[in-house]
């Protein structure tokens, strides 16, 4: 099989790293400090995959873009100072993109996280160097559910859609690979196997790399 015209497309934020409750941790001081009432299942569901300018209008309501800006830099600033001590790549990650940099595979970020948080995850733990295409929060106009960030990085990397498996930890994000015309595997770092496995497009779910064969999933999951 010719590996070159296949892509792994993977989230950042609870599938390459396990740092959801750190962000959660931020956005709760960040929503209690502005006299809010803040509830983590409620707000993990309705908010994963998607961006600051979209999360932040729908918390605490209209506002300048300068005050938006404000309130992201200072959600941003929690985030990191308090998952710096604990950031590590998920279990079986860095042999996952070895042995698919190995074969051909092409591989892609499609993150809604911001630049800065990127270059965090990403060049902090030196994994950059893996992936021919890096999508942020500031290229596209909608967050997950809506496929356009996976649609961009299939693109860049330049592989066909169906041709694509996507990486994910969060329901709008299989969702968004679904409405992509792409399959996903779960990780479970937020999300049971259970749940994760109802979602439409779902092919498969880990507790985390370790193990995961990058050509069988191409074999099993591409056309």
């Amino acid at each position: 099989m010719n590996y070159l015209d296949r892509a792994f497309i993977f989230d950042m934020d609870g599938t390459l790293v396990d740092n959801m409750r750190f962000h959660t941790e931020a956005w709760r001081i960040l929503i209690e400090e502005n006299g809010f009432e803040f509830s983590e299942r409620k707000f993990l569901v309705e908010t994963a995959g998607q961006t600051n300018r979209e999360i932040i209008p729908s918390v605490f309501g209209a506002m300048s873009n300068e005050r938006l800006s404000e309130l992201a830099l200072r959600k941003e600033e929690l985030y990191r100072e308090a998952y710096l001590p604990h950031r590590k790549p998920v279990d079986g990650l860095v042999e996952f993109l070895e042995a698919s940099t190995k074969v051909g595979i092409k591989m892609a970020v499609s993150t809604a996280a911001s630049p800065a948080n990127m270059a965090f995850i990403l060049d902090g733990l030196d994994l950059r160097k893996y992936f021919g295409a890096i999508t942020t929060a500031a290229d596209v106009k909608r967050g997950k559910p809506d496929p356009e960030i996976f649609l961009i990085s299939a693109a860049n990397v330049g592989v066909e859609p169906t041709n694509s498996i996507v990486f994910e930890d969060a329901f709008f994000g299989f969702e968004a690979a679904k409405r992509a015309g792409m399959k996903a595997i779960g990780i479970t770092t937020v999300n049971s196997y259970e749940e994760i496995m109802q979602a439409d497009g779902v092919v498969e779910a880990y507790a985390d790399f370790r193990g995961i064969d990058p050509t069988e999933i191409v074999r099993d999951y591409t056309t």
